[in-house]
């Protein structure tokens, strides 16, 4: 293989980036682990760690946490004094890898690769049959789904998404009625629930252990304009009913999306404002290369949100329908215009604005 490579340049390059994909993907897992076990919040706290005492603060096991320094210093995530055995967070790592430094804790996105892998020998049979996986081939999808969504939408709703929409925030104010499709466990009612007491805001999911989730934490928080509902979000059982709709990367996975986005249009009054989150990418294929996020992008669509949209009897559109295809969907359901926005907080995706005609 060597010599084969050494004859032809492009193939040796080739082979030296597989084995560094092999690497990261290796890296990728443990700092999934790393998040999960909280290790890297404790290093965080200060330099200079032994694994005895590391172990210890995080209340694990010295052998396991060992192993996981080998993979974090031989990986260039954690920095080591061989002289002094002892391991440091760099600073500058610990801004990308600690819930402190929510929003931009990537940590919580390396977790998709060991979901998605759990799923990944129903997937390989869904290539031979067509027909998808069913969400509950994912473990712990609505577990970091929230915390995802918690990074991308909870915590820039109120800076960053609300304002896309001019005098959204006045009206939230003075008090008007919204509609989160796909809510999940309901993170983004419960901050604007909490911001916006003159308000009323309703969810719907069609997941028993989302909405159960949503119930226990709204409760907790004693926020009494929060309700939320068990249901198929292309059944939406109301008429002209708010002012506002908010879909946060919800649409492609649907079993029906063109229906889920036509209940949208009726469920909303004259006036009302649609404001939908979905993934950042183009409808054709060509449009995507270079994306830096692409390959991330289309892996999750097929090992997740095509799937699951397929096994639901729906069309697939996979997280990278497109932009193109989104607007052209959302102006299919009777909005007339759509604007799209991006964030700098979010790298993953597009923002919609559409208002329903008076």
């Amino acid at each position: 293989m060597l010599e084969f490579a050494t004859q032809q340049p492009a193939a040796e390059t080739f082979a030296d980036r597989t084995l560094q994909i092999v690497n990261d993907a290796a890296l990728a897992l443990m700092i999934s682990v790393g998040h999960r076990t909280k290790l890297f919040d404790v290093m965080a706290t200060r330099s200079g760690w032994s694994a005895v005492d590391l172990a210890e603060a995080a209340g694990l096991n010295e052998r396991y946490v060992r192993e996981w320094l080998g993979a974090m210093v031989t990986g260039g995530v954690v920095s080591f004094d061989a002289r002094a055995q002892r391991y440091t967070l760099p600073a500058d790592h610990a801004a990308c890898l600690t819930r402190a430094a929510s929003p931009n804790n990537v940590a919580v996105t390396m977790q998709w690769i060991s979901v998605l892998g759990a799923a990944e020998d129903a997937v390989v049979e869904a290539f031979l049959h067509g027909r998808g996986v069913p969400y509950s081939a994912y473990p712990r999808f609505h577990e970091v789904m929230a915390e995802e969504s918690q990074q991308t939408v909870v915590e820039g709703l109120l800076t960053h998404i609300l304002p896309l929409a001019p005098g959204l925030e006045a009206r939230l104010h003075e008090g008007i009625d919204v509609l989160d499709v796909a809510c999940g466990s309901g993170r983004a009612i419960q901050t604007l629930a909490q911001r916006f007491p003159e308000s009323r805001f309703t969810g719907i999911d069609f997941s028993a252990e989302a909405i159960s989730a949503a119930h226990g934490e709204t409760a907790a928080r004693h926020l009494a304009n929060a309700s939320f509902v068990k249901g198929d979000v292309a059944e939406l059982p109301w008429a002209a009913a708010f002012d506002l709709v908010t879909a946060f990367d919800a649409i492609h996975d649907q079993a029906k999306p063109s229906r889920v986005l036509k209940r949208i249009y009726q469920a909303l009054r004259p006036g009302g404002v649609l404001l939908m989150q979905d993934i950042l990418g183009h409808t054709h294929l060509e449009d995507n290369v270079g994306q830096p996020l692409a390959p991330f992008l289309y892996t999750i669509s097929c090992l997740h949100c095509m799937s699951v949209s397929l096994a639901a009897g729906g069309p697939g559109l996979g997280a990278m329908w497109g932009r193109e295809r989104a607007v052209e969907m959302i102006v299919a359901a009777g909005f007339p215009d759509v604007r799209v926005e991006t964030l700098p907080h979010d790298p993953l995706n597009y923002y919609y604005i559409a208002v329903k005609p008076r």
